[in-house]
């Protein structure tokens, strides 16, 4: 994957006041690639999703930039992640997997050489979280199938952390041919199926839902998309930036800054963080510990590509739909948000329970794995 287009300028001045604006860069507007469709959307009609957050801040006042990023992503009723989910040609966004089978087929290749390197355990569970349409897991099984004879010993299931219910049931064609059957729910998983190879997979809204046991875990473009906060460097010290009703077009959003410290820059500022725009994703950090204490307690290993960085970016977040950049406030609910991980909090947060290597370059990762010799094939 190319590197995405660099965030649309939007950090608060150093000198900011406290409840200062955000400016909005005006280049912003010009390349969020909001066709007709979009205005229509955004500025001339309000989206259900925009109607919502104002009746809440009116009633509550600004919120975080993780809460705005959790209602307009994941919102039962209006979530772009729950209603829509657009990857493909179709849709927002497009990821490797849609682009050539071969990524997968790599990374399935990587679990089986790190399962031969373990001593080849009995059993495994191969855990993807947020699967998008089915087709990373789908090359991977197909890798399985292909290495079918060294794995006849071996009890191979493949477990999906997946909350949209749309992009559910798209893995569940493309992996089972939509053979599937929902779960009581009193039990842990809420659908399962056989794969078209004949390896159970079963779905979970949640990673503390999936049984223990020997896992090789997943996440690809998955942090990206967790909610993060962001918190700017002032004269007064850290403030966060919030979400709040433009006071001059009351149907619109902007960014304004804390008055005073909140809970988030006194429990997610690093004493020696050195730069003044800092992003932080919490619920990336709870997501790797739980990780991390399953890799330690029942083994295995987990590969984590993603957009990101070693801890020195600074304002990543951004919008895109259609494929184009798009204003991260206009029209909340229609374009995907998302913001580069940093992968020197995610090492943080593993406390040392596992061995954690790079990042490396996805290119770099590829070419290690063979994907010329793969490609002449």
């Amino acid at each position: 994957l190319s590197p995405p287009p660099e965030p649309r300028g939007a950090a608060l001045p150093l000198n900011a006041a406290p409840s200062s604006p955000l400016p909005t860069a005006p280049a912003a507007r010009r390349c969020s690639g909001a066709g007709g469709e979009a205005e229509a959307d955004g500025s001339g009609r309000a989206t259900p999703m925009l109607r919502h957050l104002l009746l809440k801040l009116r009633a509550t006042g600004p919120v975080t930039v993780a809460e705005y990023m959790r209602e307009a992503l994941t919102n039962p009723g209006q979530g772009y992640y729950t209603r829509r989910g657009g990857i493909g040609e179709s849709g927002d966004f497009i990821t490797s997997p849609e682009i050539s089978q071969v990524f997968g087929e790599l990374i399935g290749i990587w679990y089986i050489s790190e399962w031969i390197a373990a001593g080849k355990p009995k059993a495994f569970q191969l855990v993807e979280l947020g699967p998008g349409r089915g087709t990373l897991a789908d090359d991977v099984l197909r890798v399985f199938k292909q290495l079918a004879s060294l794995l006849s010993k071996c009890d191979v299931s493949i477990h999906l952390v997946e909350v949209s219910p749309k992009l559910s049931e798209i893995q569940a064609l493309v992996l089972t041919g939509g053979k599937v059957q929902l779960n009581p729910k009193d039990e842990s998983a809420y659908m399962k199926g056989v794969s078209k190879t004949g390896i159970p997979i079963f779905w979970y809204r949640d990673i503390q839902d999936v049984p223990p046991g020997y896992s090789f875990y997943l996440a690809h473009e998955f942090f990206d998309a967790l909610p993060i906060h962001k918190f700017q460097r002032t004269e007064k010290g850290w403030r966060e930036v919030l979400v709040d009703i433009d006071p001059e077009v009351p149907d619109q959003l902007r960014f304004v800054l804390s008055p005073s410290s909140t809970p988030g820059t006194v429990n997610f500022i690093q004493p020696e963080e050195t730069r003044d725009h800092v992003e932080v994703c919490p619920e990336a950090g709870v997501v790797i510990q739980r990780l991390a204490c399953r890799i330690e307690k029942d083994g295995g290993a987990a590969l984590v590509a993603d957009y990101g960085h070693d801890g020195t970016k600074t304002d990543t977040f951004r919008g895109f739909r259609n494929h184009k950049l798009h204003d991260v406030l206009i029209a909340p609910g229609t374009a995907d948000l998302t913001a580069d991980v940093d992968f020197s909090y995610l090492r943080k947060m593993t406390q040392g329970r596992t061995a954690t290597l790079g990042p490396i370059k996805q290119r770099e990762f590829l070419k290690n794995m063979g994907i010329d010799l793969r490609l002449q094939v």
